[in-house]
């Protein structure tokens, strides 16, 4: 059985409150452990302290990042964290630095990562329907899929060694919703996963 980290991205909003995500991450914890698994939770709303968060991260070895797609990016309170606790995971504890040697440092930038037995998977909420995504004729995002939209957070978990399970992702939650299927969508997704 894995130990699995649980992130909860969402910031609540006035568009907002953050119930879907809170669902979602309430659904897997429940799902996971009626499975054997170990189960940690993180909220953005929670006082956190960073050495507390880097050892949830050495505890890990999967880590589901639960998140709303606000502005084609992550929640500001998720960067706040990134940018304090990624930071500083970069002395061992996700990563030795970036990877490169001062004998060629032109080399291997972002091979430092020290979590090379964790896998990772970013479970998305989006505002923006399904078929504009993967779609030439979509104005937006111009044929580009939802892993390409977010290339910069599976470059972080890369930076750290870990490697990606298939992305999940819930559309157009806010004006055309389809909440009941995307939970049975969910629980199957996790199901073929751990």
């Amino acid at each position: 059985m894995s130990n699995v980290l649980i992130i909860n991205a969402h910031e609540p909003s006035p568009f907002s409150e953050g119930k879907l995500n809170t669902s979602l991450v309430d659904k897997a914890a429940t799902l996971l452990e009626q499975k054997g698994h170990s189960i940690r939770i993180v909220t953005m709303q929670e006082e956190w302290v960073v050495d507390e968060q880097l050892a949830h991260f050495e505890w890990a070895d999967r880590v589901i990042l639960q998140s709303p797609v606000n502005w084609m990016t992550i929640p500001w309170s998720f960067k706040k964290y990134m940018d304090e606790v990624f930071t500083a995971g970069m002395g061992g504890a996700l990563c030795a630095f970036d990877g490169r040697s001062a004998e060629d440092p032109t080399k291997n930038y972002g091979t430092g990562g020290t979590r090379t037995n964790t896998k990772y998977m970013l479970s998305l909420t989006f505002n923006a329907p399904k078929e504009s995504f993967d779609d030439q004729d979509e104005f937006l995002f111009q044929g580009k899929g939802v892993d390409d939209l977010m290339f910069h957070m599976h470059a972080n978990f890369r930076f750290f060694g870990m490697s990606a399970l298939p992305t999940f992702a819930c559309y157009d939650v806010m004006k055309n919703g389809d909440i009941e299927n995307d939970f049975v969508r969910f629980e199957s997704h996790l199901n073929e996963l751990f």
